[in-house]
């Protein structure tokens, strides 16, 4: 018997693969959490899919995600990404990547960790949705606007809050998973 899945991930191996196994389960790394950052700041404006099939690349470009090496990127570096037909070679989401490493780096300072920040909005504990179909999600919430501006205040770019609600997905500070979905359970455990 076929399981059922969230209708937005139905049809394409790549999409199942990352619904089935990351989507909504709770992050509470900080590499994986700046990993999700950056991934949801570059699919702004564009479908979740093109930065899925992407990923691979991006880690290659982005020294596999290392805040603390991207944070030290120059002209030299900000060029070559340009330059890197295997990513998003957008001007200002590159720069907002350095930009966003260096506000990672501070947040950890003041916090202990970016993971003790971003999880202290929810208390530390994921937000259970009960969402009937994946089109039930709200773009944006009263939480991710206030999660939004706070970011920004750090100086974070690319951080609005339907980027961040996205953010929350990816990540299972909020399980919006539809309620028939065999995950929806499964991520409320971990």
């Amino acid at each position: 018997m076929e399981k059922h899945r969230c209708g937005w991930c139905v049809g394409d191996d790549l999409y199942e693969a990352y619904h089935d196994l990351e989507w909504g389960v709770p992050v509470y790394d900080d590499d994986q959490l700046f990993e999700f950052l950056i991934l949801e700041t570059f699919q702004a404006g564009l479908s979740w899919i093109t930065i899925l099939r992407k990923r691979e690349n991006f880690r290659k470009a982005l020294d596999f995600f290392d805040y603390k090496k991207i944070a030290r990127y120059d002209e030299g570096k900000y060029e070559e990404l340009m330059s890197n037909a295997g990513i998003i070679r957008n001007k200002l989401k590159i720069r907002a990547t350095i930009s966003n490493a260096q506000a990672f780096l501070k947040v950890q300072e003041e916090y202990g960790s970016f993971s003790k920040y971003i999880w202290g909005f929810v208390d530390h504990k994921p937000i259970q949705n009960n969402l009937k179909h994946y089109k039930d999600a709200p773009a944006k919430t009263e939480l991710s606007d206030t999660i939004s501006k706070g970011l920004k205040k750090r100086g974070f770019k690319f951080v609005g809050s339907t980027v961040i609600y996205a953010f929350m997905q990816a990540i299972g500070m909020v399980n919006d998973h539809e309620v028939g979905c065999f995950r929806y359970k499964e991520v409320q455990k971990l």
